[in-house]
This record gives structure tokens, sequence and C-alpha cells, in this order.
């Protein structure tokens, strides 16, 4: 038997936290991007001026694989967006830089929890769950061949198995 690491998503309280700490545009576009997209780091540091669709509001991109994908800018990231590649091509910093600049968020936000940019990926996935979205219609949005590695994304933290439960039952 394999053991699989499962991330954690984070909770509304860790995000919360994590955006009270942005104080640049550049870090809110890092973060809100990652949050309301599910983009891989690689993509987001690879984004480009083409890859938006400004009268459709959408960003289309090929992922990992060279597979198409489209997502729809969500109206808090649609400014930052539409601001940064009004002056620019390219995204501002690299893959690394963008993960450095998470862990820092993170740790002056005080999450505990292991904070990265998949476990933005992680914390987007859970919460298009919560809201509904199929597991086939995540499985698009993030890219993925297989439904198999869509639903390793379905794991909840024991804290959201428990809030969901109490509010249910």
């Amino acid at each position: 038997m394999r053991y699989q690491y499962k991330r954690e998503p984070l909770l509304g309280d860790e995000v919360a936290a994590l955006e009270r700490v942005c104080e640049t545009a550049r870090d809110r576009l890092i973060l809100w991007t990652l949050l309301d997209t599910g983009l891989r780091v690689a993509e987001l540091a690879n984004l480009r001026r083409h890859n938006i669709d400004f009268q459709t509001h959408r960003l289309v991109l090929f992922g990992k694989g060279n597979k198409r994908r489209v997502l729809k800018m969500t109206d808090r990231i649609r400014p930052l967006l539409e601001s940064h590649y009004a002056m620019e091509d390219r995204f501002p910093i690299g893959a690394r830089t963008i993960q450095r600049r998470i862990q820092i968020l993170a740790n002056q936000a005080a999450v505990v929890r292991k904070t990265s940019p998949h476990v933005l990926r992680h914390t987007f996935s859970v919460n298009c769950i919560q809201k509904g979205i199929s597991l086939p219609t995540l499985q698009q949005l993030l890219g993925h061949a297989d439904l198999a590695t869509t639903q390793i994304y379905t794991n909840l933290s024991p804290e959201m198995a428990l809030e969901e439960f109490s509010r249910k039952w």
C-alpha cells in the first residue's frame, strides 16, 4: 500500500489572515489569483498578456501537458490583472519568488499550517466543491487528464468536515 500525502486546505480565517497582510497590489495579485483560479505556480509565473481575454474576462492558457484551459476571472482579480497587463506583457516574478512570497505572507499572517502555492490550489479546489461545483467541472478547471487526480483534492480538513457535519446534522 502506497501512502499518499494529503494536503489540507487553508481554513477561512487563515485565508483572511493572509489577505490582511497583503500590503501591495503585487501580493494581492499573487494571492488572489492563486486562490480564485487554482493555477499552478508555473502557470501563474508564465501568464502573459495574450493569455487574457479582456472582452470576456477569461484566462486562456495551456497548462501541464499542453492542455488548453479557460478560466473565468473573478471580480476581485479582474481589475488587478487588467491593471498589470495594461502596462506589462509578462507576470512580474518567477515561480520560486512566488513560492517564497507566499511563505513570507504566511509567516507574517501567523498561519501555522504549511502554506504554498499548491496549498492555495488545494484551497481553491475545496472551495469549489463546497460551492457545489461538480468533480468533472473541477477536473476541467484544474486541467487534470484523469478524474482520479481531481479526487485527491476532495479531502477536507478535519475542522471542515466537523463544521459541515454540525451545519447539516
